[in-house]
This record gives C-alpha cells, sequence and structure tokens, in this order.
C-alpha cells in the first residue's frame, strides 16, 4: 500500500516538473527585464529649420529626414518644448500646441519616444527668467493656479487624442527660481510655487496618466543648490515621478571643462534617488560644436572631441546609477547647427551634417 502511494505522488511530480519544463524547457530563472536606456534629443527648432529651406543630411551626405538621422545615432526619444502663445520668430517664437501635437505625431511615427516640456511662458523660460503668459498677467493665484491646469490639460488631451501616449511631461523647464512669478517664486513662495506644480500634475494625469512627470533644475552637477530645491518641494508635498537635470559645463563659471564637474554630477544623480527615492534623468545636456570660424582647424576638433567626451561621460554616469534609476541622457537641440541658429552648442557642422559629437550616441549602447 505505501509502495502505491509512492509510485502516485511520484507520478504526480513528473506531471508538474514535465509541465514546468514545458513553460521553461531550460528551467531558467527569469532576470526582471531591464529597461531601455533613453539616448534622446530636443529638437524644437527643427520645424522652422525646415521651412527656412535649411537641408539635413547623413553621415554619408546624403540628404535624408532629421529624424532618421538622429535614429541612426541611437537616438530613442525627442523631447518637445511648448509656449503657450508664442510669436512667429524661428528661434524664440513658435512650439505652439497645434506645431507640438503635429511633431509628437510624427515623433511617433518615427517610432520615438516623447517628452513634453512646458514653459509656461509665451517663449522661453529658465533660470534667469520666468515670465507669465501675456493673457495670464492680471490673473490672481486662484486663477492662476486654474489656467495653469487647464492649459496643461489641455495640451496633453490635444496630444494623446492625436493618438500619442507622452512617455514624459515637464511641468515646467529650469524652475530652480520657480515659475509664473511672481506669485511661484521658490525664493520666497514655495508653498505656493508647489500649489502650482501640483495643479500641472493633477492635469498631466489627468489627461494621461501613465505619463511620467518630471520637475527640472539646471546645474545637474551642483548637489547643494539640488538639496535645497527637493528638499523644499519634499517639505510642501510637491507630486512628480522623475528629477530632471541640467547639466552644461559651458554655462559654468570659467566655462571649465566637464572633467572637473562630471563627478559631482554623478554624486548628484545618486544623491537624488538615495535621498528621495525618485529616478533621474539628465533632460539638457551639451557642448561646443567645434564649428567657430574665428578657430583653427586644430581648435575646433579639440573643442568638439571635449563635447563628444562629455556626452559620453554623461550617458556613463546616468547609467551607474543604482537599480537603473538613471533613466537617459538628452541632447539639447543637436541638430541645431550654428549655420543657422547662431547657437554654439548643437552637434552638428556647417556641412549640414551630424559631427563627431554624436558618435558618443552610438558608441555607449
Amino acid at each position: 500500500m505505501k509502495f502505491r502511494i509512492f509510485n502516485i505522488l511520484l507520478l504526480v511530480a513528473m506531471v508538474f516538473f514535465d509541465i514546468s519544463c514545458k513553460k521553461n524547457p531550460e528551467n531558467i530563472i527569469e532576470e526582471p527585464e531591464t529597461p531601455v536606456f533613453i539616448k534622446g534629443a530636443d529638437v524644437g527648432w527643427l520645424p522652422q529649420m525646415e521651412v527656412t529651406g535649411y537641408k539635413f543630411y547623413n553621415k554619408n551626405g546624403e540628404e535624408e529626414d532629421c529624424l532618421k538621422i538622429l535614429k541612426s545615432y541611437g537616438i530613442n526619444a525627442i523631447r518637445l518644448r511648448t509656449f503657450v502663445d508664442p510669436s512667429d520668430n524661428p528661434h524664440s517664437g513658435h512650439c505652439s500646441k497645434d506645431e507640438t501635437v503635429a511633431m509628437a505625431v510624427r515623433a511617433k511615427n518615427e517610432g520615438l519616444k516623447v517628452m513634453i516640456n512646458f514653459h509656461y511662458s509665451d517663449s522661453w523660460a529658465d533660470p534667469g527668467k520666468q515670465v507669465k503668459p501675456k493673457a495670464w498677467e492680471m490673473m490672481n493665484f486662484e486663477e492662476l493656479k486654474q489656467a495653469l491646469y487647464d492649459y496643461t490639460f489641455d495640451v496633453i488631451s490635444a496630444i494623446k487624442n492625436a493618438g500619442v501616449e507622452p512617455e514624459w511631461v515637464q511641468v515646467g523647464n529650469e524652475i530652480t527660481p520657480g515659475l509664473l512669478l511672481p506669485e511661484g517664486s521658490s525664493k520666497t513662495n514655495f508653498p505656493q510655487l508647489v500649489q502650482l506644480l501640483n495643479r500641472g500634475y493633477d492635469a498631466v494625469k489627468a489627461a494621461s496618466p501613465n505619463s511620467k512627470v518630471i520637475l527640472h533644475v539646471d546645474q545637474g552637477n551642483n548637489n547643494e543648490r539640488f538639496r535645497w530645491w527637493f528638499d523644499n518641494a519634499t517639505k510642501y508635498n510637491a507630486k512628480y515621478d522623475i528629477i530632471g537635470m541640467s547639466y552644461y559645463p559651458y554655462w559654468l563659471e570659467g566655462k571649465p571643462d566637464y572633467t572637473t564637474s562630471i563627478d559631482d554630477l554623478a554624486f548628484n544623480l545618486k544623491d537624488m534617488v538615495s535621498r528621495y527615492g525618485k529616478e533621474v534623468m539628465v533632460v539638457e545636456v551639451g557642448g561646443e560644436d567645434g564649428q567657430d570660424s574665428r578657430l583653427s582647424a586644430e581648435e575646433n576638433a579639440a573643442k568638439m572631441q571635449n563635447t563628444h567626451d562629455l556626452v559620453a561621460a554623461t550617458i556613463q554616469k546616468v547609467r551607474e546609477v543604482p537599480e537603473n534609476k538613471g533613466l537617459g541622457v538628452f541632447y539639447w537641440e543637436p541638430q541645431g547647427a550654428r549655420s543657422w541658429s547662431h547657437y554654439a552648442l548643437s552637434a552638428w557642422g556647417n556641412d549640414g551634417r551630424p559631427t563627431k559629437i554624436m558618435d558618443a550616441f552610438l558608441e555607449n549602447n
């Protein structure tokens, strides 16, 4: 009798083992899938560059769509800024809701993820200026909060209705001083700033629940700056998913080489994760393009190499953040060639082709 029971139990065990092996024939323990590392490009100028006749050429010198060229360098995400009521100036205007929607659709059709960056202004917002949209100037604080919510919800809803789900949404751009000043000042009224940010967060989640909300501060190498800002954000219960950083050694005092600050960036990335439990991303990086007509070929080559190395090092430091919480790196306007934009930190040459700088994205897979 005991022998018979043993045989039955053995048979049952063999059946279950056989089923298990069929599901996983090599009986391998499956590891969690590593998330795709984001290599992005902010391309807000692209439509206007094309409208004004600028031509883009790939590494072989063949004319090609800019987004396809960027993809060939490993770029897998596009960042788009949006202004409230912009002018038609090709350099500091455009990026209206309709234009942003059109670019988001175009990016999705190329298989690229999309980040939307709200400036909450009619033009550039950054650490030096956070100017209210003209239509919002006479609003009181309660009206400002509602306007911010309605505008955010409207833009994200339009993008979703066009068939694009933004992967990330920035509520404000480089908001170290706050936004919609003076009411949303980080220096004089952080609690009101958080109220504005939370209205933006709520609007994003209402329109696109799966989109992750980023709060973005400049000088990613400056840990003291970030601790002060995000300690206050935590104190007043700001709602967000990701900490975004800008990292531009070029704009630091004395324009030092990136090697003097890259370890500070690495420390800050890891500190933000451990201190606040959030994912981190460098949403803007850039360096000198090596296209300065006043310099020798050798000097330009050295500057280009330095920026290439800056990008490579930034990608590596973000990759090294524990638990895959370093999500990725975005270059700001790599295609924004100096010959068109007069901007010195693109990654494009005077010949309309990508430069050596873009190789850093390919080399760090």
